[in-house]
């Protein structure tokens, strides 16, 4: 019960936090692309073992010029501390993310309020797709059964056809898969879709939305800060076509 009771007091928290940063968020001042929320029909759902998918995503269109000049490891490095960056802010500082040399650990304001922990992300890229994936391995949001799995956090680009000449186009995808969440198998699956999985999604949103900026953080690690590092990172695994909703 007292596993049960913090994961509901985390929440609780974070969407308080969220309900007042959230909103200064989502007027940005400077637009240099735009961006188009695309999630599947199915954004959400749940199997028949608890096991969670969601996907949320958008096109962003934006210069052709920009675009070359952030389609690197080190941006997509970039890319994944701004997500980070923007959870911290949305809530205000109370979710926050500490490095490691191999976990990244979102807890409530410090240690050990350990909401999610996550095993040192894997980057993949090559000309035309990126992706940055954390592996779960524990928390106070996670169910036991998740522990160590095959869940993951995961965040995709992948350049689309050409506008025209002078723009260009961006898919983005955050995607959550595999995922077993404490709430739903400790108290109802209703209650983790009213809260948790609520919260996720709108949260998301106003980071795919915040992309427009094209403001990308400094990565913390700096893992593919410098040229020599882009050989090592290995291409994606080519996947099937997803079903995308128009925009």
């Amino acid at each position: 019960m007292v596993y049960v009771a913090t994961a509901i007091a985390a929440l609780a928290t974070l969407g308080l936090a969220w309900f007042g940063g959230i909103r200064r968020l989502l007027h940005w001042p400077r637009r240099i692309a735009k961006a188009v929320l695309v999630d599947p029909d199915e954004h959400t759902t749940m199997d028949e073992r608890g096991a969670v998918r969601s996907i949320q995503a958008a096109d962003l269109t934006l210069p052709a010029a920009a675009l070359e000049e952030i389609w690197s490891p080190m941006h997509l490095e970039r890319l994944a501390r701004t997500y980070w960056r923007f959870l911290s802010r949305c809530t205000l500082g109370l979710i926050r993310v500490r490095y490691d040399d191999d976990e990244r650990a979102v807890v409530l304001l410090t240690r050990p309020f350990v909401l999610l922990r996550f095993h040192a992300p894997e980057y993949e890229m090559d000309a035309t797709r990126g992706l940055v994936r954390w592996r779960i391995a524990s928390g106070v949001l996670v169910s036991r059964r998740g522990y160590d799995g095959d869940g993951y956090l995961q965040i995709e680009v992948e350049r689309c056809a050409r506008v025209d000449r002078q723009t260009a186009r961006v898919h983005v995808e955050v995607e959550v898969a595999n995922f077993y969440p404490a709430l739903a198998s400790s108290v109802a699956r209703w209650f983790y879709k009213a809260t948790q999985s609520r919260i996720h999604v709108i949260v998301t949103h106003g980071f795919l939305r915040s992309l427009a900026e094209l403001d990308l953080a400094e990565s913390v690690v700096g893992r593919y800060a410098t040229p020599e590092s882009v050989d090592a990172v290995p291409d994606p695994p080519a996947r099937e076509p997803r079903e995308r909703s128009p925009a």
